[in-house]
């Protein structure tokens, strides 16, 4: 299949198109390099001894998207194209709403004007709220902590009313947890610009010395030791599941977590970093970080059953992986 790949520069969008390349389709990616950088993109080539097609655009600009799909027959678009903070949404709530459905609606509406019926989201755990763990799919959505976990939110409604009213749209809402790590070659992997705002490549930064130590954003949660638990699951196993959802895509509209199914807490992902690699993350108890829940982590037998997919690779393994990348991107930077 032809399959275009909104964000397909970024964190999570490079390592899927490694998958689909892998699995026989071909990529075009559309990309507007806000916070990715084109150099991940030959690296996926490089990886795959395969080419793709690149667009630099914006996925909120309707009159460039209409124009990739008058220029080629698509099959199916996966869309992660977004701003993703939590924290920052928080501050910026308007630049969330604005631009991450803006453009789930552009792109949804030139699917239909095109006759392209297959899409796969890129959702979120944050969509469930504060509800009681392990979040499973047929639960009530409560109201989320961040504008960034309500923007999923309503990108959801909009694809599940534009399926009800085009009946032949097949769509996944992929609700996935916490990506970290990276692809096992360390070619690509999560580079953000500036701070990072999440907490793998904070914790690889300390590692390689760029940040002094790291905000542990409170310890006094409801949990094992305090800290937030998360469900973390390594961005290859995260990638895979995108393939899976789109290669099993029936008509009307089918909700995935995807995730390890397993919390793991900040304390307990530092320790297996420390012990994956055998270096020492010093750190800093901080005050809770507006929009954070105590824990979210997954069930994920829904994906397994009906996608056949299930996590395979486990927290020290993105450990390894995560800080392997980061230490090959040191030696890329100092190159230059």
């Amino acid at each position: 299949m032809n399959i275009l790949v909104t964000g397909g520069a970024g964190y999570i969008g490079s390592h899927t198109c490694v998958s689909l390349l892998e699995a026989g389709h071909s990529v075009i990616v559309i990309d507007n390099l806000n916070n990715s950088n084109l150099e991940t993109l030959e690296k996926v080539k490089q990886l795959t001894n395969k080419d793709l097609t690149f667009y630099q655009m914006d996925a909120t600009n309707e009159a460039a998207i209409d124009q990739v799909f008058l220029n080629h027959k698509i099959d199916g678009v996966i869309h992660f194209a977004g701003y993703k903070a939590v924290g920052e949404s928080v501050k910026k709530p308007l630049e969330y709403y604005q631009n991450n459905l803006v453009s789930t609606m552009v792109l949804t509406s030139a699917c239909q004007r095109h006759g392209v019926n297959r899409i796969v989201f890129s959702s979120s755990a944050t969509v469930y709220g504060d509800n009681q763990v392990p979040f499973i799919e047929t639960m009530n959505l409560l109201p989320t902590t961040n504008p960034y976990g309500e923007s999923k939110t309503i990108s959801e409604r909009i694809l599940t009313d534009a399926a009800k009213a085009n009946t032949n749209f097949s769509i996944a809402l992929l609700r996935y947890f916490n990506p970290v790590g990276a692809h096992e070659s360390g070619l690509i992997g999560e580079a953000p610009n500036g701070i990072p705002n999440n907490l793998m490549p904070y914790v690889t930064q300390v590692a390689k010395g760029k940040r002094e130590k790291l905000n542990v954003f409170g310890n006094d949660y409801p949990t094992v030791d305090g800290t937030g638990v998360r469900d973390y699951i390594h961005v290859m196993d995260l990638a895979e599941g995108h393939v899976a959802a789109l290669e099993n895509l029936t008509e009307g509209v089918h909700i995935y977590n995807l995730g390890s199914g397993k919390g793991t807490s900040v304390f307990e992902l530092i320790h297996a970093f420390e012990e994956a690699n055998g270096v020492t993350i010093p750190y800093e108890i901080v005050d809770r970080r507006l929009g954070d829940i105590a824990a979210s982590y997954a069930d994920v037998s829904k994906a397994k059953l009906e996608l056949g997919w299930e996590a395979k690779r486990d927290i020290k393994a993105m450990c390894r992986d995560a800080w392997n990348f980061e230490k090959n991107y040191v030696e890329m930077t100092i190159a230059k």
